[in-house]
């Protein structure tokens, strides 16, 4: 039999026996600080992402569902970088185009425009037809949104998004923002199983930042998650790598990714753990009703900054050398390398 019609044939059967994979793709905290921002202006006022994620934009689009963290507000002008962050609409439109389908919005910077910063990020996202997590407008859009359970090639896949505080700001109004509360997750993923979620992702954002490793409360946060039923945690905040590892639940008869944190996606920040991040892809096999976390692997890119006017910042992916620019290459390798060492770790 010729080889490319047996191969249709097993997948034509697979499909009609409901065996299939799903892949997908989780990055970290995309940041826009006051030089990202001048770096997009363009002559006539608009500003331009596009060459930011040109090279890793073929991995966002091949997954089945993608996610982002957006960790800066969208809060109109006049726009601003750390400490108080309000980025271009263009920047999540970007996001947006080069494929990302969920962004979770549950950090520390959501209030940095206060309660009007917080709507105005969730005007845009609605425009630009993305779905989101973590923050709601008030509390009966919180309870009309949640639980978001996403359709994701006939498997229904629940999203929930919390984060340890908000940088001391308070809510001033009726804005709803989902701290981590273990009695708060744990009636939202009731909810999310009510609503008949097959599987659960809960993206946390929480740790220490720029530490390597993450400390005991991630730790004891990953195994209450565990022991609810979650399948897959996804971690944030620290802006550095941390380990990942897929384990087993032995109560729930099933394997669980923990993510403790991916680092940034895209930022200015200046340390050299802090110069890149990770894309986590995972596959999850779907066997008649019943999708599995089978495995995942992890893909790192460095942010190659700008060295004149007219540059941006670009993403670049590891083992694209070629892409570099001279002045690069040594905090790409020792990015590279330690980021290496702590995963092995």
């Amino acid at each position: 039999m010729n080889g490319t019609l047996c191969i249709m044939l097993l997948s034509l059967l697979s499909l009609l026996e409901g065996n299939f994979s799903i892949e997908m793709a989780f990055v970290g905290d995309a940041m826009q600080h006051g030089p990202q921002i001048k770096a997009a202006r363009q002559a006539d006022g608009t500003y331009d992402y596009t060459p930011c994620f040109k090279y890793v934009e073929d991995d966002i689009k091949g997954a089945d569902y993608a996610v982002v963290n957006l960790e800066c507000p969208l809060g109109g002008t006049p726009y601003s970088g750390y400490p108080a962050f309000s980025a271009p609409d263009e920047y999540a439109a970007e996001l947006r185009r080069v494929g990302f389908d969920l962004f979770t919005t549950a950090n520390n910077h959501c209030l940095d425009r206060r309660d009007s910063g917080l709507k105005r990020t969730l005007d845009v996202l609605d425009r630009l037809g993305v779905a989101h997590a973590g923050t709601y407008r008030n509390k009966a859009e919180r309870e009309r949104a949640l639980p978001l359970v996403v359709d994701v090639k006939g498997v229904k896949i629940g999203f929930l998004s919390y984060t340890y505080g908000t940088n001391g700001i308070p809510i001033q109004g009726d804005a709803v923002v989902d701290i981590i509360d273990k009695k708060r997750i744990k009636a939202d993923i009731a909810a999310a199983r009510k609503a008949g979620a097959q599987m659960l992702c809960v993206c946390m954002h929480w740790g220490i930042e720029y530490m390597l490793k993450p400390v005991q409360e991630q730790k004891n946060l990953a195994d209450f998650l565990v022991g609810e039923g979650v399948d897959l945690i996804i971690g944030n905040h620290p802006h550095v790598v941390e380990p990942w590892e897929i384990r087993y639940s032995p109560e729930h008869g099933k394997r669980v990714l923990v993510v403790y944190s991916l680092g940034n996606f895209i930022s200015n920040q200046t340390t050299i753990d802090s110069r890149g991040g990770a894309m986590i892809k995972v596959r999850i096999d779907v066997s008649g009703d019943r999708p599995e976390v089978r495995d995942a692997e992890c893909k790192l890119f460095f942010v190659q900054k700008p060295r004149m006017g007219g540059e941006n910042y670009v993403l670049i992916p590891e083992g694209r050398e070629d892409l570099l620019r001279a002045d690069s290459k040594g905090e790409y390798n020792t990015f590279m390398s330690r980021t290496h060492k702590t995963l092995g770790e």
